[in-house]
């Protein structure tokens, strides 16, 4: 692996690298050979077992932020990243989420703490609606971007608050998604079982996302907060509509998947 103040590079050629911060739960398993780290979730219990027993989270992933300061995330436009990736399913057969890029690790417990900001490429499936663009699932294969600013976190407490106070909900939403830019573009008729190179350009005003050379996606209002990077296969879902409607849950997982990484490369420019 190559790690300087500019770039980060790691072919996973002789080892997981000790810059990775591992994070595993529940079935998540974080499995290593030459060339290759596999971010995986386990088969699920035994049908007996599951029967009688609520799902429990799991979780696989590595990343370049725990235990930060958010104002010292390590990653700031510009800068261009690429991962060579694939998954063991179709779009269609994975549960869960998954997905690699930047976000600022928003989240406490049950809310937020700091506005999300976002550059990734993501996974979601049913039962996982985020609308957060017109027209696009609030689910699948994208190249995605969420543009929440910085804002004030015990601004962020409040809202988290009010969203359980009935008939705020929805009021809330609506006036957030006036707030927030988000960009999406779904990745449909891609083979994602097979390798791929997943690039990402961001710069203070421009956001590209290609896909083996080819451009899916661009933005000219990309987060300017500092980000992590972090790659992930989970068993979550989330639902968050405009109408107000908001949940969040764990889903069976009736066989293993796997989120496989040959290659990460992020170069400040």
């Amino acid at each position: 692996m190559t790690q300087s103040q500019r770039i980060v590079q790691d072919n996973f050629a002789e080892r997981i690298a000790p810059y990775w911060v591992r994070f595993a739960v529940g079935m998540g398993q974080i499995e290593w050979e030459p060339g290759v780290i596999r971010l995986a979730l386990a088969e699920a219990d035994t049908p007996a077992e599951a029967e009688h027993a609520s799902p429990r989270l799991s979780d696989a992933q590595i990343d370049d932020y725990h235990e930060r300061d958010r104002r010292a995330l390590p990653w700031r436009p510009p800068l261009q990243m690429t991962v060579r990736a694939r998954f063991s399913h179709p779009v269609d057969v994975l549960r869960g989420t998954a997905g690699f890029g930047f976000w600022n690790n928003p989240f406490v417990g049950s809310g937020a703490a700091v506005a999300p900001n976002t550059l990734w490429f993501f996974f979601a499936s049913p039962p996982s609606d985020m609308a957060l663009v017109p027209g696009v699932p609030g689910w699948g294969w994208k190249a995605a971007s969420l543009n929440g600013g910085d804002v004030n976190p015990v601004a962020v407490a409040v809202g988290n608050l009010l969203l359980r106070v009935p008939g705020v909900a929805r009021w809330l939403l609506r006036a957030a998604s006036s707030y927030v830019q988000a960009a999406e573009h779904p990745l449909t008729g891609l083979d994602v079982t097979e390798w791929h190179d997943y690039t990402l350009f961001w710069d203070q005003r421009l956001a590209v996302w290609t896909v083996d050379g080819a451009e899916v996606l661009r933005t000219a209002h990309p987060p300017t907060v500092p980000l992590g990077f972090v790659a992930w296969m989970d068993n979550q879902w989330a639902v968050m509509r405009p109408q107000g409607e908001i949940g969040f849950g764990v889903v069976d997982l009736t066989q293993p998947q796997w989120l496989e990484l040959s290659q990460v490369q992020i170069e400040k420019l």
